[in-house]
């Protein structure tokens, strides 16, 4: 690769052989192209609308406005003329106020969400969609009215507003998976910073391909040791020095700042640099643990200060939390009671045993407890029976944890109870995941899943418990039935 370095997982990362800035820029230019996989030499052949940026928020648009149309035909059919929808001038209304919807919409960042956040999904849009159809409800009112139609029907607002927010989601996903299957959606990304967090997060980062986060290497002039589990097409591209080069030459979309070694001023001097390219830039935070969903951004003259929130949840939310887990656990067995019992048959025709696994577990506080799982082994053994396989890779063995919840045992949503024994090999500040109430499905079980290892699970429990909210849970309880239909596409 000429000059261009590659992190070596045996030895010490020596001094790049990087050619000293000149008049010549073609070689900087060759020398980096060559460098890079084969699928980032193919994305530089990009025209200018095939950019994430370009695709995603006109698509989420077009989602938008065709899934409020439908809402809207859907209404006008179910109540017709009595609900004042079904007229051509109100139709006219309707049409009038769709420009008005999409401005409420940006104002609430559901078009540059995607651009600016790699793992941003339709379930994180929920708060947002919640709060645009609301508004346009009123803008439909008003302009109704001032369009000289003042019977529109309280029932058929209140229908229109409920379809458009069950229906806005499920467009504003069809739309994104459509977008994920174009090579417009990648970004290349360059990592400043080839240290232990630098390559961690280019591991996390090539391990989730759903998030088009093409990573095309690092740039540092004094890098670490490489990580064994470091895809070996991720290279030192060069120094800091090179930064502004190698972004127009790859046509990078993202730069992600994770603790260079260089001297603040001269990084700065750089990413200033960087302000003629169309580029997000993402900076991990100093004190990066302590940093959870629920921080806030403030400034004391113009200097932004981060704000932590309050460890420990209020005694209300609590109390929230609580009645989530009854309602959802009572509506869940009720629903999934057919499922129970077609599982329970399956396991007791597969194999001999009880239909019940029962395991101690340690709750909140480090309180034991007995949870309650669908038997996936013969009894006496350890490998699981063929339908017990099934039902570990959708997770459904799982399903009686419902009943665990019901008990006050453990949440919906909260760090995964582990065994008594496994505490023995935790860090100390690991023990903060037991300041909340375990849950069946969690943090890393949403987003990372078998792509993080042991340590990293656990470092996400305690993140998830540092950064608990409301909305997080429910957008926790919102990703997992995908992630399980994901899980099911994979194991086909």
């Amino acid at each position: 690769m000429g000059s261009v370095i590659s992190i070596n997982s045996h030895r010490p990362v020596v001094e790049p052989e990087v050619p000293p800035p000149t008049g010549d820029a073609r070689f900087g230019v060759s020398d980096v192209i060559s460098a890079v996989d084969p699928n980032t030499r193919k994305l530089l052949s990009r025209g200018r609308l095939e950019r994430r940026a370009w695709l995603v928020p006109r698509s989420l648009l077009l989602a938008d406005l065709i899934g409020l149309s439908m809402a809207y035909v859907l209404t006008t059919l179910f109540w017709g003329e009595a609900g004042a929808f079904g007229s051509f001038h109100q139709i006219l209304v309707f049409l009038c106020t769709l420009p008005c919807w999409a401005i409420v919409a940006r104002l609430q960042g559901l078009y540059s969400s995607d651009q600016e956040q790699a793992a941003h999904s339709t379930a994180d849009d929920v708060v947002g969609v919640f709060h645009l159809v609301t508004i346009g409800i009123w803008v439909l009112l008003v302009a109704s009215r001032l369009g000289g139609h003042p019977d529109a029907s309280v029932f058929a607002l209140i229908t229109f507003w409920a379809l458009s927010i069950c229906i806005l989601p499920v467009f504003r996903t069809v739309a994104r998976r459509v977008c994920r299957r174009s090579r417009a959606y990648a970004q290349n990304t360059l990592i400043v910073g080839a240290g232990e967090i630098g390559q961690l997060i280019g591991r996390k980062l090539v391990k989730h391909p759903e998030y088009g986060i093409n990573v095309v290497g690092f740039i540092d002039r004094d890098p670490r040791i490489r990580r064994a589990d470091l895809p070996e097409h991720l290279s030192i591209l060069g120094g800091p020095e090179r930064l502004p080069e190698i972004v127009k030459c790859l046509d990078v979309e993202r730069v992600i700042i994770a603790f260079s070694s260089e001297p603040i001023d001269e990084l700065l001097a750089l990413l200033r640099r960087l302000h003629e390219f169309p580029v997000q830039i993402d900076l991990v935070p100093r004190l990066f643990e302590l940093v959870g969903p629920r921080v806030t951004v403030h400034t004391v003259e113009g200097l932004p200060l981060i704000g932590l929130p309050a460890s420990r949840p209020s005694r209300t939310s609590r109390t929230i939390k609580r009645a989530i887990d009854l309602t959802a656990a009572t509506l869940g067995l009720v629903v999934l009671a057919p499922v129970f019992a077609y599982i329970a048959a399956r396991v007791r025709l597969d194999s001999r045993g009880p239909v019940l696994l029962r395991q101690t577990r340690l709750g909140m506080n480090r309180k034991e407890f007995t949870a309650l799982k669908f038997r996936t082994t013969k009894a006496g053994a350890e490998a699981a029976t063929r339908f017990g396989r099934r039902l570990q890779r959708r997770s459904l063995d799982d399903l009686p944890l419902l009943i665990n919840v019901l008990l006050g045992d453990i949440s919906l949503v909260g760090p995964r109870p582990c065994r008594p024994y496994e505490t023995d090999t935790f860090q100390p500040y690991h023990l903060e995941r037991f300041d909340m109430p375990q849950g069946i499905t969690g943090l890393w079980q949403v987003t990372a899943r078998e792509n993080c290892s042991h340590g990293e699970a656990l470092d996400m429990d305690v993140a998830y418990v540092r950064g608990w909210s409301l909305g997080l849970d429910l957008r926790l309880i919102l990703r997992t039935p995908l992630q399980m239909l994901r899980q099911r596409a994979s194991a086909a």
